[in-house]
């Protein structure tokens, strides 16, 4: 009631059935309908999804901006004021505005998430005073509190408009599950698609299982808990063990664990550490309460005495961000405790892989499906995905299936909370009667393309130099500015390119992304040490196009639909094949995988132009990757990427791509211009010709 009153409306209220019934009277009358995913106030990954409906297409997604983006603030919980004024300008730029949203649609059931809250403490009593410190992590503060509810109020001021906007709480992992899949390459044909949704929690419960046959979704099991919970038992050691805060720890354990002892028989902390997680003979993962204590004290007492006598006090709050004191792999051979927390970090990660092999061999017996659907924020652990290609071969569904087949694994590029805003809206417009829409080709809609105007203002500083170098909107301009963004990279020299919409996700794919060359063995030191100032420990990524990639990796046959599309978006390690390491050493992390990124030239053509050229100079149509950025969320804005730009001392040049085609150079100016890219442009000057658009 509380809430209906603040203006939030659960689906099945009256309220949302009379929109549902409105939304299908207008698709079939053949008009257009624009729905909204808000990432309220109050969660990690604030901010707004735009999606298109109509009665032929379906769901269509137009962008999907994340507040952190804007704001500078990663994982920020704040109310989504620069998003949903980005949003508001791409909608004047289609001739429309925000009174023009049919429906918002938030990615939490905050009724059910008050609910489960409530359990919650009252299952954890006497102790339970203590979890105020993990909703406050969440976002779940009083201010954060206060400004949700307030939302329908706060963006009926920004839109203009004299009443609160009415909001429709969609169901978290409902959210996650149906965008993964509607935007997945698997057919709806009659087949099952198996969907797992493993996360930190949604408003229910941490594990959520679905199937969908014939283009309809079923939840089969949630687990109805907070705690036992596969995002909670990674977060809370990889920050206590690794020295991060949490949902910033995770990506940087997962790295670490390669550098340790990962046979299940050698290392000296996996069988003992596997008892933190009790397994059933279901589809069941319960938290041993008698050794973890996050359950309870998730911050300053995470661990009870049975587990510090397996890995050690934990790390307090007071010493995260100081990851270097504890995990510096320079240091392997003559510093015994780093040797100690590698193998505890490669334990967490096989347990880990342990309890998600678990869980789908159980929904895959259940529904008999040989296609899986993972999301949730655990399925960005790519090594955890590898696993499971791995593990679910051709021998277990001759054994449990009583068939010839091996797992089909899709792995959106958004399977954390930056994805439930398109979840959402998604979801809403299938209620509707909506066709499913079009599968997923790339993850480029986050924000607007940048103007020239915005580039030319941002790059007037001292302290940067530039000139414009051309134009992309021609095969022979883009191919020019391809060849001297190869020539620099096999010069040894190291470029940004920014160019478009930014990547939604956590992952650059080439519209924010530092290029280098993986042939040279330096370049791993030279950019954790140089450019993105960070733990050694931290592997690159490689970018490729599809014929590179299956000349230098294991690409899995079970990721193997849609042209591979599940390598679109470095959600999926590949195992290097034996000659790789020797060739492309500095994309091939400690264990021989590359956390790799296919590249199409539909989807983007310059960073394809730059692969090609690339293969021309060194030898192979392949490139580092890493994310445009430097201590903080990927460059967003033109100012974003000139203040990264001065930030990195090792990063040559940034091209800056206008939404007209032009292209701009950035480098450092002043004192700090080394002149090499001087050098390197002049050289290619000589050999081209610059035409510019309009």
């Amino acid at each position: 009631m509380l809430f209906s009153r603040a203006g939030f409306h659960r689906l099945g209220s009256r309220f949302a059935r009379k929109r549902l019934a409105q939304a299908r009277k207008k698709l079939a009358r053949g008009e257009t309908i624009y729905l909204a995913g808000l990432g309220a106030p109050g969660t990690h990954n604030s901010g707004v999804a735009l999606v298109e409906v109509t009665r032929e297409n379906g769901p269509r997604l137009i962008l999907n901006n994340e507040e952190e983006r804007f704001s500078g603030h990663k994982h920020t919980t704040e109310y989504p004021q620069a998003s949903i004024d980005a949003m508001v300008s791409a909608l004047k730029q289609m001739g429309s505005d925000g009174r023009d949203i049919f429906a918002w649609l938030t990615t939490w059931d905050y009724p059910a998430l008050a609910g489960t809250l409530a359990r919650t403490l009252l299952e954890e009593a006497p102790q339970s005073f203590r979890l105020a410190r993990f909703t406050e992590a969440a976002g779940f503060d009083g201010r954060r509190l206060d400004q949700m509810t307030r939302t329908p109020k706060i963006l009926a001021r920004q839109l203009g408009l004299s009443k609160r906007v009415p909001l429709i709480t969609m169901p978290h992992h409902d959210n996650h599950a149906w965008f993964s899949y509607a935007a997945s390459p698997f057919a709806d044909d009659g087949e099952a698609t198996a969907i797992a949704v493993l996360d930190g929690t949604g408003d229910r419960g941490s594990i959520s299982l679905y199937v969908v046959r014939n283009g309809e979704m079923r939840k089969i099991y949630c687990n109805d808990s907070m705690f036992d919970s596969l995002g909670a038992f990674y977060s809370v050691i990889s920050s206590t063990q690794g020295g991060w805060t949490w949902l910033s720890s995770e990506g940087r354990y997962m790295g670490a664990a390669a550098w340790g002892d990962m046979d299940r028989a050698t290392n000296p902390y996996y069988r003992r550490l596997k008892q933190v997680l009790q397994f059933s003979a279901g589809r069941e993962i319960r938290l041993n309460r008698a050794m973890a204590n996050w359950y309870a004290d998730p911050f300053e007492h995470p661990y009870k005495k049975p587990l510090i006598d397996i890995l050690g006090e934990p790390l307090k709050p007071s010493q995260l961000w100081n990851p270097d004191a504890v995990l510096r792999v320079e240091e392997i051979e003559h510093r015994p405790e780093t040797r100690e927390r590698l193998d505890k970090a490669a334990a967490t990660q096989m347990v880990f892989e342990d309890a998600i092999i678990h869980v789908v061999d159980r929904l895959l017996r259940a529904t008999g499906a040989h296609r899986l659907v993972l999301t949730g924020g655990v399925a960005l652990n790519a090594v955890g995905n590898m696993r499971l290609l791995e593990h679910f071969d051709e021998a277990w569904f001759a054994e449990y299936q009583k068939r010839k087949a091996r797992l089909h694994l899709w792995v959106p590029p958004v399977p954390g909370d930056a994805g439930v805003t398109i979840g959402a809206a998604w979801l809403f417009a299938h209620l509707m009667g909506a066709p499913r829409g079009a599968p997923m080709r790339h993850a480029f809609y986050c924000g607007l393309p940048p103007s020239r105007e915005e580039i030319e203002t941002a790059v007037r500083s001292d302290d940067t130099a530039s000139t414009v170098i051309g134009e992309v909107l021609t095969q022979e301009g883009r191919d020019g500015i391809a060849d001297l963004m190869a020539t620099i990279v096999a010069d040894g020299g190291v470029i940004a390119l920014y160019q478009g919409s930014a990547e939604t996700g956590p992952r650059a794919l080439g519209h924010r992304s530092i290029l280098a060359n993986p042939c040279d063995g330096g370049v791993r030191e030279l950019l954790n040490a140089r450019v993105k100032y960070r733990e050694a420990i931290r592997p690159l990524a490689p970018m490729a196009t599809l014929e590179a990639a299956q000349e230098h990796f294991e690409l899995h046959e079970g990721a193997s639909d849609d042209h591979y599309n599940a390598y679109n978006y470095m959600v999926l390690t590949a195992q290097a094949k034996p000659h790789a390491r020797g060739k492309i050493p500095a994309v091939v992390h400690a264990d021989g995988t590359g956390r790799i990124q296919i590249v199409r030239e539909d989807d983007d053509p310059l960073t394809y132009a730059y692969l090609k050229a690339l293969g021309r100079h060194i030898g192979v149509e392949m490139s580092v990757n890493t994310s445009f950025n430097v201590a903080g969320p990927i460059a967003q804005t033109p100012q974003q990427a000139v203040d990264t730009l001065g930030r990195s001392k090792g990063l040559d040049a940034v091209f800056m791509v206008a939404g007209d085609g032009t292209v701009t150079a950035a480098w450092h100016g002043g004192e700090r211009d080394s002149g090499r890219f001087r050098d390197w442009y002049v050289r290619w000057k000589a050999t081209h010709s610059i035409s510019l658009p309009g």
